[in-house]
């Protein structure tokens, strides 16, 4: 692994500074907003990317000709960095630019390009991925929602079904869905995947109240919803290899872990009374937790040095980078828990005012459990690391090659 930019990135490191120190903002407004989910932090977050598009750094990989700079991703990774040490808008547009839009990019028409992309780029359209379902989440080929050939001869679709966990569906304009369009085939070969208009009569989008008090996630159902074929997003019954396409644009993202991480712990620690009066950073098994995080956290920064190692080089990411992922989620959830005890009875009080660091520890601890399922759950990056890092055999899959309607429901 390399450590250091190499001249160019350092260069280019040092112009997009200079930019955001001229042009992002200096303090964040209100209460912090991830997504963007509130009125406010929405128009807020679509200024921010529009500031950022007439500039060339809202989708600094993608082609010039669509609003890019044509750059490579470690120019992307580098601009995430940099921007991240300012306190800039939340991000709705993050599904939509780096997951659908390059779908479409990908397999639509031209004309559907030059409609879509460039309002995209630009903050003006929010996209969503609808692809999990109540009776397959990790299982994206599981899919029961239906697409069919209208009746009228028209060759239009006619929708009906239902999409759950869709984050930020209820503020979304357009959306890709996968649906089942061969129930005759194996259950890979028998889907299509289409955009569609979040706004059209036939779609109607139901938040679901999260036990952490937002609401970003969306149930969507599907009633007699017409689409055209020229919505249609590769050929007909091809939808999983159109699905792959969406899901390494997501794999191609740079995290690392979100929440108060170990350091904003090791501070409350310093500040809070342990059980024998003194401080609780002494407590011994306390210390030993943070040894923990700390070793763990570091881990993660070189696994991702790695990744940016890889994408310098032009290469694609191998992957191990899955591993971040488990590794984040469970210790957000392992350091939030210790947190909310050791803040006793500050651990009850989830007003930001009033708790300790705005009540980053109770965010973390509310979400911790839905970051260990969202984007592809612990089991299934286990299996993904078994498989393709340590070479270990596969599960067996016994239902590859039955025809999907031939399947067991469960019903």
């Amino acid at each position: 692994m390399d450590f250091k930019d190499t001249p160019e990135e350092a260069a280019y490191r040092q112009q997009v500074r200079e930019w955001l120190t001229a042009n992002a903002p200096k303090k964040r407004e209100g209460e912090p907003d991830p997504l963007g989910e509130s009125n406010d932090g929405l128009a807020a977050s679509k200024a921010w990317q529009a500031k950022k598009a007439a500039a060339g750094y809202a989708c600094i990989t993608w082609p010039k000709e669509w609003g890019g700079q044509g750059g490579n991703p470690i120019q992307q990774v580098i601009f995430g960095q940099e921007e991240s040490a300012f306190p800039t808008p939340g991000n709705p547009f993050q599904i939509g630019l780096g997951m659908c839009v390059p779908t479409v990019m990908t397999f639509a028409d031209e004309e559907t390009k030059k409609r879509f992309v460039g309002p995209a780029m630009r903050g003006e359209e929010i996209w969503c991925q609808l692809f999990s379902e109540p009776s397959g989440g990790s299982d994206v080929a599981g899919a029961r929602t239906r697409a069919e050939r209208a009746p009228d001869g028209s060759g239009d679709w006619i929708i009906n079904g239902q999409k759950v966990w869709t984050t930020g569906a209820q503020f979304s304009d357009y959306g890709i869905v996968i649906c089942r369009t061969n129930p005759d085939a194996p259950k890979h070969k028998g889907m299509t995947m289409f955009w569609i208009d979040m706004k059209d009569p036939g779609v109607e989008v139901r938040p679901i109240h999260q036990m952490s008090g937002g609401s970003g996630f969306n149930e969507v159902f599907f009633t007699d919803l017409r689409v055209k074929d020229s919505q249609r997003l590769g050929a007909v019954d091809d939808g999983w290899r159109v699905s792959l396409v969406t899901l390494m644009n997501e794999r191609l993202a740079v995290g690392g872990a979100s929440g108060a991480g170990w350091s904003a712990f090791m501070e409350a620690a310093r500040e809070t009374p342990g059980l024998d009066g003194g401080a609780a950073i002494k407590d011994q098994a306390l210390r030993e937790k943070l040894a923990d995080w700390y070793v763990q956290a570091e881990g993660l920064k070189h696994t991702r040095n790695r990744t940016m190692t890889a994408l310098s080089k032009g290469e694609t990411p191998g992957p191990e980078s899955s591993i971040g992922k488990i590794i984040s989620a469970v210790q957000m959830q392992d350091l939030a828990n210790s947190a909310v005890e050791m803040l006793d009875q500050y651990g009850i009080i989830n007003d930001p005012a009033l708790a300790p660091l705005r009540g980053a520890f109770h965010a973390s601890l509310m979400s911790a459990p839905g970051m260990r399922i969202a984007g592809g759950t612990d089991e299934i990056l286990r299996n993904i690391i078994a498989e393709r890092v340590l070479g270990l055999p596969g599960d067996i899959r016994v239902d590859k090659d039955v025809a999907f309607k031939d399947l067991p429901t469960g019903r």
